[in-house]
Formats: structure tokens, sequence, C-alpha cells
């Protein structure tokens, strides 16, 4: 049965529901083995929360410190130094202007081509030691690459798909539109006045660090140290934050495969507060298509629907028309199917 995903307009901070209590998202243990029990997860998980955990992900954590450490030793330098990496045009330093609509937040970020020559460029004007920094961030993309599509294949699998590195293979051609986003959540502190109360759910004095949205691409992988701030909505105007957890990826389903699954696989808004006294650092790999990708339903996604609920389009022509809205506004309805076209 084909899932609506039309999505509510966005709500302020302090109007909506936050739930008292982290949501327990579903945790994929990649040492199992079974991969029949490990696809059937994955599924179940982007069918009913878009989000889910994987622990034991073979991601070194060698890879993952030196990333952390030289994200963390550009932050922590002087505004003035961190500027001469940007402005993010796309690529680049950003700080509270996200994108060029008007949307803002209590964020600073660093935004990264994947590709090596523009690691290499970029490094340049990021780091006092660009040949340190790039190769930790090539280091860093070329695993966790290796892990989204260890878990697009289980996604293939589990839903029945023939050819089982379909979604993988789009990711991994040489003209991938990846890309991967430093996010530093400075902590605020207005929020720690009263050390016995823990601010994470007052909507009263919890600001926006990266407002609600979903995730264009096909998949995304996050990482990020244990500080809360993560929240999705899996109901309109109902916010469930997640748990921090430095041992795991948290992997959400991004638009393009709520598409090419034909809204069996849901693409969730999710936001990150500044929720703590301490600073919050993610690192998200957006995995992506090259431009030129025609997105369409798979075939065995219209088993028993008939249709497909989205008109196809390229990933060059999704971006385009996703970048140009502000951060909460419908994206994916742009390309859904109306009327006569369903008939």
């Amino acid at each position: 049965m084909a899932v609506d995903m039309v999505v509510a307009s966005p709500t302020p901070i302090g109007s909506e529901k936050i739930i008292e209590g982290a949501i327990e998202l579903p945790v994929v243990d990649l040492s199992l083995g079974e991969r029949s029990e490990m696809s059937n997860l994955i599924v179940r998980a982007c069918e009913k929360y878009g989000f889910f955990k994987v622990i034991n992900h073979g991601v070194c954590e060698e890879i993952i410190a030196k990333m952390e450490e030289e994200s963390l030793r550009f932050f922590a330098k002087p505004i003035t130094e961190k500027q001469l990496a940007g402005p993010a045009n796309p690529f680049g330093y950003g700080c509270k202007n996200i994108g060029f609509n008007g949307d803002t937040g209590e964020v600073e970020y660093l935004l990264l081509n994947t590709h090596p020559l523009s690691i290499s460029q970029r490094s340049k004007t990021i780091s006092n030691d660009p040949s340190k920094f790039s190769s930790a961030v090539s280091g860093y993309i070329e695993a966790v690459r290796e892990l989204a599509c260890e878990l697009l294949d289980l996604m293939a699998e589990g839903l029945g798909v023939p050819d089982t590195s379909l979604f993988s293979r789009l990711i991994t051609d040489a003209d991938s539109d990846s890309i991967l986003r430093l996010n530093h959540y400075p902590p605020m502190p207005i929020l720690c006045k009263d050390k016995d109360t823990s601010p994470s759910y007052n909507t009263n004095t919890n600001r926006v660090g990266f407002g609600e949205h979903s995730d264009p691409q096909i998949l995304t992988l996050l990482r990020s140290n244990d500080v809360g701030g993560l929240q999705i909505s899996l109901n309109n105007g109902v916010w469930f934050p997640v748990s921090p957890d430095p041992t795991a990826f948290c992997v959400n389903v991004g638009d393009v495969l709520q598409a090419m699954t034909n809204g069996r696989f849901l693409s969730v808004r999710h936001r990150a507060l500044t929720n703590s006294c301490e600073s919050r650092m993610s690192m998200a790999f957006f995995a992506a298509p090259p431009l030129n990708t025609r997105i369409t339903a798979l075939p065995q996604m219209l088993s028993g629907v008939g249709t497909s609920l989205y008109r196809p389009f390229t990933w060059g022509d999704y971006k385009k028309a996703a970048y140009s809205l502000r951060l909460g506004d419908t994206r994916l309805d742009l390309f859904r199917k109306q009327g006569e076209e369903l008939a």
C-alpha cells in the first residue's frame, strides 16, 4: 500500500510537542552475519521510522578519531581563520546562515565535495597541515561510503530487488554527487543556569541548531559525539529526541530512496537543537547519485499498487528544486503525481 507523504508546514519552536524521553531506534548489528535477518530489520526500520542505528559497522575507530580530531581542530580556530575557508558556495565554511534562502541556525559547518581532488584543494584553506586534513577526510569518506554500500545492498536484498547492487552502484559511480558535512553546535551558556535541570526538552530555552528538513539524497550516515540534539518527527508537530550513541552510525532514508521505493521507505523530517552545555559535533555523509541519474520507482515497488506516486526526475533536477526552497518547505511533493496521472 502506498504511503502518502504530504508533509505539514514547519512548526516554530515552543508550539510543537516534544516527547519526554529519547526514542530508541532499531539497532542493526552488522557482526551478526545473518544477512536475511539484518536486511529484514533494516527494511522494517526504513518503513516505520526512516531511521536506524548501526553498530559493529566495520569503520575503523582510528579513521573516525582522525576525522573528529581534524574537525575539532578546525572549529577551534579563530573565526577570522575559519572564514578563509568560506563562504560555503556551495562548498566551504558557513556559520549560522544555512544555504541561500534565509535559513539560520546556531551552527557552523564545513561542506565538502567527496572527490579527492576537491578535498585536496579545499584543505589548503582549511588546515595548517593540508595533507594531514586531506588524508583524514579521504580515509573517512572511503570507509563510510563502503558502509553505505553495504547497507544499500542489504536494503535491496530485503526489498527483493534482483540486482542487489542497484542502489550502491549509484554512489560508487565516479560522478557521484555525494557530500560530507561537518557540523559544530557551540555550547549555549544560557541553558546551563540550573545545573539540576536537564535542558534537553525545555522548548523555552532550546534554540534551533539546524532546522527541520528531510535529506534530499539517497541515504545519510551520521556520526556524532555523545551530546544530544537530534530529533525526528514521526507525526506532524510531534518531535522525538534520539539518544546519542558515539559507538554507532545513525542512518536515515533520503528523498531519492523514498521515491525509488515508491513511498515504502520514509524520508522523515528531523532537526538538531542546541540542548546542552557541551558543544555538539556531527559528521554527515550524504550518499547521492550522479546529477544525470534518472530516478523512478523500481518495478518491484509497484506490485499491488500499479502506478508510481512520483513523476520521473533526474537527481540534478530534484537537487535544483530542493535547494531552491527553505529548509522546512516540502520537496518531494513537487514531483508527486496528481489526479489523472495516478488513475
